[in-house]
This record gives C-alpha cells, structure tokens and sequence, in this order.
C-alpha cells in the first residue's frame, strides 16, 4: 500500500495550487494523508476528488468549514498499521515521548504545523512522521512532503521528496 503524505498546504496564501508534482503522486498513492493546515476547503474538495483514501485532520489555520469536515486527530488501520494523524505535536524538545505517552495504540503518527521536516523514532517504537510543507517551505531549503510504503503492517520505504523551487507567476 503506497502512502502520500503532506502538511500545512495554506491555499490559496501560500500558493495558488499544489505543485504539479505533488498532484502527479495523487493517482500512485492508495492513502493520501493531510496533517492540517489546508486553509481552503477547495484543496480538501480536490484530494477528496482524486484520492482513493483520504484522511486528515484540521489544524489551527483551518476555520470553520474545515472544522466541520474534519477531525481534530484521525485513526486508521492500514493492513495492520495503526496510522493516527494530528497537526500539532508541541515543541521539538521531548516530542518522542509526549506522542508515545498521548498515542499508545500506534504504531506511525504523521503531524505538521512547524513546515520542518521530521523523521524519527520514540522509545516505544511510535514512529513520528512530518511532512514538511509542499507549499511554505518556511526556513527550510525546499518545500517537501513524503511518500512510503505499508506491507504487512509495517511502514517501509518512507522518503521525503524535495520540490524544486516555484517559477515567479507559476502560482504553483
């Protein structure tokens, strides 16, 4: 099962769409997962379209309408894989044990907000996952999100993608 993960997508302020890159993905992946931050709800209308498996989840810069559509944190079982999804996880320091300790049941946690990038894992074997930010790049050198592969209940594969630089009036 391939996995597409983003973040913190913020249309149409940060971009005027998704990267066509990004969009090229959409018919490869079987899940698509958005840790928050859509902004509008025409995106969340477009991944439901092309996506066979959506889950997401709002974030703080999502308002209303997205908050009536989508869950603070989401569940799912992926052939085994426990997958939640959350948009916040606190401050870098102590990440690791403050999502181990709030989410027991899982195996993989996909967050965003910060735009950075993250890759690690938690004494207790969670697995915490950032996407970065496909459109907001923030400090960071390149906009990202992140591709992996679930098999027999277990994430593999997991590759953070880098997308080249927008071309001045390419709204992309």
């Amino acid at each position: 099962m391939r996995l597409l993960l983003m973040s913190d997508t913020h249309l149409p302020k940060r971009a005027r769409q998704l990267p066509a890159a990004l969009l090229a993905e959409l018919p490869r992946a079987d899940v698509v997962v958005h840790a928050g931050d859509w902004v509008d709800t025409a995106t969340l209308d477009l991944l439901e379209d092309r996506s066979r498996t959506l889950i997401g989840v709002y974030g703080n810069n999502d308002g209303p309408a997205l908050r009536a559509r989508l869950p603070e944190v989401a569940r799912a079982d992926l052939g085994g894989l426990r997958l939640g999804v959350v948009h916040e996880t606190g401050a870098a320091k102590g990440r690791e044990q403050r999502c181990a300790d709030r989410f027991p049941d899982l195996d993989v946690l996909v967050f965003g907000h910060s735009h950075i990038p993250w890759d690690t894992t938690a004494p207790t074997g969670l697995r915490l996952l950032n996407p970065g930010s496909p459109t907001d790049r923030r400090r960071q050198p390149d906009c990202t999100y992140m591709t992996a592969t679930v098999t027999d209940g277990r994430l593999s594969e997991v590759t953070l993608h880098r997308l080249p630089p927008r071309t001045p009036g390419s709204g992309s």
